[in-house]
């Protein structure tokens, strides 16, 4: 770990309950979803981490519960480093509270996450759609979705798939 980065990992463990993961000089932070906001802005006002690098989701269906984790690094310029954030949330509904108070570049980033994990961000502003149309169906990202694929045209099956394909307008 970054000599610039222990005081900073000394005074979130003292204020929250989380689970510090070091691999490689990278330090990942196991939180729970109600200390995040406060969290986010004693780093942001206190340790000069000024920058929502990004914010993306991962799916662990079906291997693991909680089934999906939010995942946040943040960039101190003054510090030199990289901080990555971690909350484990819930898949049957999986919430979170918004960051976008704090950071304002997580509203467009927040969005994606709900258009392609359906993480739904408690607070935000504007909780639409931003990837997909309005009236998609279902998020894709999710290990669960169902795949939908065209089938890979061959010789043995020109036949076959000729028959499905459109043919141009002339």
């Amino acid at each position: 770990m970054k000599e610039s980065l222990k005081p900073v990992v000394k005074a979130i463990q003292s204020r929250c309950n989380v689970t510090l993961q070091e691999f490689r000089d990278e330090v990942t932070i196991l939180l729970q979803p109600e200390c995040l906001v406060d969290l986010c802005r004693a780093l942001r006002d206190e340790f000069s981490f000024d920058m929502l690098e990004n914010e993306t989701a991962v799916d662990y269906w079906p291997q693991q519960e909680p089934r999906f984790h939010m995942v946040y690094h943040l960039l101190s310029l003054k510090r030199e480093a990289i901080l990555c954030l971690r909350v484990p949330l819930n898949g049957n509904a999986p919430v979170i509270p918004t960051l976008e108070t704090v950071y304002p570049n997580a509203n467009w980033q927040e969005r994606e996450v709900w258009d392609m994990f359906g993480i739904w961000f408690e607070g935000h502003s504007d909780m639409r759609r931003i990837l997909m149309p309005a009236d998609w169906k279902g998020h894709p990202l999710r290990k669960d979705y169902p795949l939908g694929y065209e089938e890979v045209q061959f010789t043995f099956n020109y036949d076959k798939i000729s028959v499905k394909k459109p043919a141009p307008q002339e």
